[in-house]
């Protein structure tokens, strides 16, 4: 396996490579992203994965600085994976503009409008600064294949959306949220939790089941479903961003005429902010 920083001696390497297989990932590696690279190695005998932590998606008042970077230990796990490279940009390398301080001059991508909808509502930028980063990574590597987690399923939407309006020849794949046996998907982010957050970290889970399990028994009122899954939750503790049944297709508000549809929640737990969702058909 191969570790490479820069972008000059990634391009070279991959020049003798004609089906390329593209993991991102900010690191912190867990089982839900090997099971990223196991997919991925199925499609292409070169796997390049990559570890930047991107600044451009943090908010202000995020976890930029704390982010868990565990470099060494996600590169064992990879290795024992069999990815092929691991692409370990700075930011200076990619993102020639900035000056060590900022990235204000940065020329970004404008994301859709349902960016601004759910987790874009409470995060502004955020996904503009995933679309920028992700089209330079597909830039640089030139997969053939991409493959994604569905636990973050508006990232993913919006990143088929890119790939489809900007003609990029590459397959978009993703993959089913890798859960903990009490159903809490797996994030980067539980290590913030306490053991005792830990435990009670499935909720939202339970939540977003206890709606899907409400619709296929009949019910149509999608607002009262939504209302009552925050009301639950908020007794349990926790700070709820929204709970939102949507069209898994579009991701646009659920009628009665979508057939194909996605629960999604995000909520805090103490200070630690999780998301989940479960697609189903009704």
């Amino acid at each position: 396996m191969q570790i490479i920083k820069t972008i000059d001696e990634l391009r070279s390497v991959l020049k003798n490579h004609s089906n390329i297989a593209f993991v991102p990932t900010m690191g912190n590696l867990h089982a839900g992203h090997i099971q990223l690279v196991e997919v991925a190695k199925q499609h292409s005998e070169c796997v390049v994965v990559s570890i930047f932590v991107n600044p451009l998606q943090f908010g202000p008042n995020e976890d930029l600085a704390s982010y868990p970077r565990t470099l060494e230990e996600d590169c064992e796990k990879l290795k024992a994976a069999r990815a092929n490279i691991v692409f370990v940009p700075t930011v200076e390398e990619m993102y020639a503009d900035f000056d060590g301080k900022s990235l204000h001059q940065t020329m970004t991508i404008t994301p859709p409008p349902i960016a601004s909808e759910l987790c874009g509502a409470s995060r502004p930028g955020h996904f503009a600064g995933v679309a920028t980063v992700v089209l330079k990574l597909f830039n640089i590597v030139q997969p053939n294949i991409a493959v994604f987690g569905q636990k973050d399923f508006q990232q993913l939407l919006i990143i088929k959306q890119l790939v489809k309006q900007f003609n990029l020849p590459i397959q978009i794949i993703g993959v089913d949220t890798v859960r903990e046996p009490s159903g809490l998907a797996m994030s980067s982010r539980n290590c913030y939790l306490t053991d005792a957050q830990r435990v009670s970290a499935s909720q939202l889970n339970s939540a977003l089941q206890g709606i899907v399990k409400s619709i296929n028994a009949g019910k149509t009122d999608y607002h009262q479903l939504e209302q009552q899954a925050k009301t639950t939750l908020t007794s349990q503790g926790w700070l709820v961003d929204y709970i939102s049944i949507r069209s898994s297709l579009t991701l646009l508000p659920a009628t009665d005429a979508d057939n194909q549809l996605v629960a999604l929640g995000a909520a805090k737990l103490g200070n630690t902010r999780l998301i989940d969702n479960i697609e189903f058909l009704r």
